[in-house]
């Protein structure tokens, strides 16, 4: 009867991880990235950038080409930027990053970050001042430029008079990477003394295809006071209050995708009003406002804010905070284990960087991660082996006491002390790994630096799952299994490899612990199969590395190995 009982728990537990995980990971992990590559016909093809729907707006949208034309522009050329500002409204507007492609297809179009108003996905940042009793510029005003065109050693001067005695000047500098620099000055040659509030904005028409979950923050952000904030959403601005607003000296403030980041950026000790507005449809702003200044007759004043439009790139952000930029790197978001997924970035890029593989560079990982374990994981077999020897005493206190359950527990633990044997101490390691698994998952989402890297053969992307699928025979059939039965080669080594792993242990006594010891490994098969590829060599190369040290333990301690295998 007991036996039925521990039959039908295991087969409902089974059900409930296999069927309920989904659900659970929907909510609590990203999906990793789409694929890069798919198998059709046995062969390897890239995967096309997925369309974006027209987002819902007041503006009709048109074709991105058409708008560009419409108004006088001035280009921006840099090694990581490309693009053009708008002279009609003083938009930055157009923006595409040259050194990343939307997918791995030799014919992948540059990443874009900003587009006119307008068109798809309208996306950009501008610059102006907010006074009383003067004529300001607006989104209608066309400037004047002084240089043709915008690069690292070519700023650029828009200037506009009101006709009123007010010069406005914004003075556009933009470093090797993703910063620009726009010092806006109000020269009053006017009667009176005139207040003016410069501010800087940043728009965009629609949220980002990338979801915002619970470990990793996409949208409305910003560094306010010295702490990060990752609380309000576009699902908040949604449903009201439809403008949220932050005081602070220093900070900065912007939108955040998985991988871009398009933030104004105050001086740092500059006090500034931040906030984040919904507007029509799906429009969304932030704004970043300095303090007014009075500018008496004769005199000119400037005030500096700077736009970081480009990649959240590790290193590039925390140059940017070394050079004043509070909390920057906190634009991605490491979460709670930011003290331990830092340092296994920094080894991860160190070791690609001098290997030149990245899947290699996570199985040397492995490695070192193995050998940092080595003492731990020497305990722990020591543990197991200590259970295997117990195991004829406790058969026979099972047997002794099969109708006294709980007399049986007394005995166990009385027989637990007395061997000097504890049955969770081959636990450890495995809630060790966890926070390793979870950083190294966490590494692999969120930072640039691993998107589109190849490993071999069929597997272009280790960020994105396994596109070899075994259920419809490596892409021969013509139909794609959803992501819960995409169970691909890496899935199924990683069951084979738990399998093994798992035979090397000792049997557990219970036979509610056996039945779900032996389904373990291909429950998580299933479980893993839509995670990134690269967190699947992790974990194979890690259960490989398991089984070596297993074998050299009893092969160093023939007693041992005769007492794991005596039955």
């Amino acid at each position: 009867m007991d036996d039925k009982k521990n039959i039908i728990l295991a087969v409902l537990l089974t059900a409930a991880i296999l069927f309920g995980w989904p659900y659970v990971s929907r909510y609590v992990f990203p999906a990793a990235n789409p694929p890069a590559t798919k198998i059709e016909g046995g062969k390897t093809t890239p995967v096309a950038a997925p369309g974006t729907d027209a987002a819902d707006g007041p503006v009709v949208i048109r074709d991105r080409t058409a708008v560009l034309r419409e108004s006088p522009r001035i280009p921006i050329r840099t090694p990581k930027l490309a693009g053009s500002i708008n002279l009609k409204g003083a938009r930055i507007d157009d923006i595409v990053l040259p050194t990343y492609k939307e997918t791995i297809a030799k014919d992948s179009p540059d990443v874009r970050l900003y587009s006119p108003s307008g068109t798809q996905d309208a996306y950009f940042a501008g610059f102006g001042w907010q006074g009383e009793g003067l004529k300001t510029p607006n989104k209608d005003t066309v400037w004047t430029a002084s240089g043709k065109e915008l690069t690292p050693t070519s700023p650029v001067t828009l200037s506009w008079n009101n006709g009123a005695g007010q010069l406005f000047e914004i003075r556009l500098t933009v470093d090797q990477n993703y910063m620009i620099t726009a010092a806006q000055k109000l020269s009053n040659s006017g009667r009176g003394a005139v207040g003016v509030k410069p501010y800087g904005y940043i728009s965009r028409l629609g949220v980002p295809k990338d979801p915002d979950t619970w470990t990793i923050h996409v949208g409305p952000m910003g560094v306010f006071n010295g702490a990060a904030n990752y609380d309000v959403n576009y699902k908040d601005l949604d449903k009201g209050p439809s403008t949220q607003s932050f005081q602070s000296k220093g900070g900065w403030i912007g939108f955040t995708d998985k991988y871009w980041l398009s933030a104004l950026v105050p001086a740092a000790d500059a006090d500034f009003a931040g906030q984040f507005r919904k507007g029509a449809g799906t429009q969304y702003q932030a704004d970043a406002a300095l303090a007014q200044t009075m500018v008496a007759p004769g005199k000119a004043a400037t005030q500096t804010l700077r736009l970081f439009v480009g990649a959240k790139e590790v290193k590039t952000l925390e140059a940017y905070q070394d050079a004043g930029v509070p909390l920057f790197d906190r634009a991605i978001d490491w979460g709670w284990f930011y003290w331990f997924e830092k340092p296994i970035f920094a080894l991860l890029h160190w070791l690609f960087e001098h290997i030149g593989n990245f899947g290699v560079a996570i199985i040397c990982l492995t490695f070192v991660v193995r050998a940092l374990m080595f003492p731990v994981a020497q305990r722990q077999f020591a543990s197991m082996a200590a259970m295997r020897a117990v195991q004829p005493k406790m058969k026979a206190l099972q047997e002794k006491y099969k109708d006294d359950k709980q007399q049986l527990q007394v005995k166990m633990m009385e027989l637990y002390k007395a061997e000097k044997v504890n049955p969770l101490a081959g636990c450890l390691p495995i809630f060790i790994q966890i926070p390793i698994f979870f950083a190294l998952y966490k590494v692999l989402q969120l930072t640039i630096e691993m998107r589109h890297q190849p490993f071999v053969l069929w597997i272009k992307d280790l960020s994105a799952p396994d596109p070899l699928h075994i259920l419809n025979l490596f892409g021969l059939l013509p139909f794609t299994p959803p992501s819960f039965l995409a169970i691909g080669v890496l899935a199924l080594l990683l069951g084979i490899s738990m399998y093994f792993q798992f035979k090397l242990n000792p049997a557990q006594m219970d036979p509610m612990q056996q039945q779900v010891f032996s389904i373990m490994p291909w429950m998580m098969m299933f479980i893993m199969a839509p995670f990134a590829a690269g967190l699947l060599v992790y974990w194979i190369t890690n259960n490989c590395l398991s089984m070596a040290q297993q074998w050299w333990l009893y092969r160093r301690h023939p007693v041992l190995n005769t007492t794991a295998t005596a039955k």
